[in-house]
This record gives C-alpha cells, structure tokens and sequence, in this order.
C-alpha cells in the first residue's frame, strides 16, 4: 500500500506580526492577513495543515473601505427564532464594533472547518494602537497597497 510520508521539520516556530490598520482598504488588508495566518507565503505550505503565523492587527477603527460600502453593504445575524434576522449597515457596526468588520472579512476567505476554525484564533483584533501581546515581541509589517 502506497502511504505518503511527511517530513517533520525542525523550524515549526510561529512567529507573531503587527499589522497597523490606518488607512488600509479593507479587502486588501484581509487577503493579505488570511494568506500570513494559512502560511502560503512559505515554502512549507500545505493545505491541511496549520503552517501560519500569528497576527496582531491595531487601529482597526481607521480601517478604510471604497465607494459606498459604509451604507450599502449589510451584516445580517439571526437569532435562529421566526423572524430573527437582523441586519446592520457597515457604519452602524463600524461604530458599535469596529473590530468585528475585519474579523468577518478575514474568516470568509480562511478554509471551511476545524482548519479554519483553529486558524482564526490565532488572529488578534484591537480598536486602538494598544494591545496586551508585547511579551511576544511581534514584528512589525508595514503594507503598502497603492
């Protein structure tokens, strides 16, 4: 019987990143996040394993989004009652929850599953430029997107 045999190696550190998101376009700072936390930018990548690394986003207040997204795109929640749902436009959300934008935009494009499930816990959001992961001494990522 053929088996496929997976080398184990000797580097499976996380390392932690900080990621300021100032001025970054929503999107863009997502797909970027998601593909650091599935670690495809390195050469060890596999899809079923988790090889990423561990994200610290600040700011996420001052996070930006183009053309008429604040009031056009809509979050829907059902409570799972008859006639639970509920919906809120980008901006009310922005100002009750501003980290939750970025959340929901990074665990739609991470995989389906336990996978993506375990990914996800490994991605910190805060509102402001403080957070509580100094001890990791987390290597600042400056993104430039044009």
């Amino acid at each position: 019987m053929n088996k496929t045999i997976f080398k184990e190696l000797e580097t499976k550190e996380k390392k932690w990143y900080l990621i300021n998101a100032d001025g970054q376009t929503l999107g863009r700072l997502a797909t970027f996040v998601a593909r650091k936390l599935m670690g495809k930018d390195k050469i060890i990548y596999t899809p079923h394993s988790d090889e990423g690394d561990n994200i610290i986003i600040i700011n996420a207040r001052k996070v930006k989004t183009t053309g008429n997204k604040d009031k056009q795109k809509i979050y829907y929640y059902h409570s799972g009652r008859p006639g639970g749902l509920r919906t809120e436009s980008l901006q009310q959300l922005k100002l009750r929850l501003p980290n939750r934008i970025i959340e929901k935009a990074i665990k739609g494009m991470l995989p389906k599953g336990t996978l993506g499930r375990k990914l996800f816990t490994k991605l910190k959001v805060y509102n402001d430029s403080q957070h509580p992961h100094e001890a990791q001494k987390p290597d600042n990522i400056n993104i430039l997107f044009k």
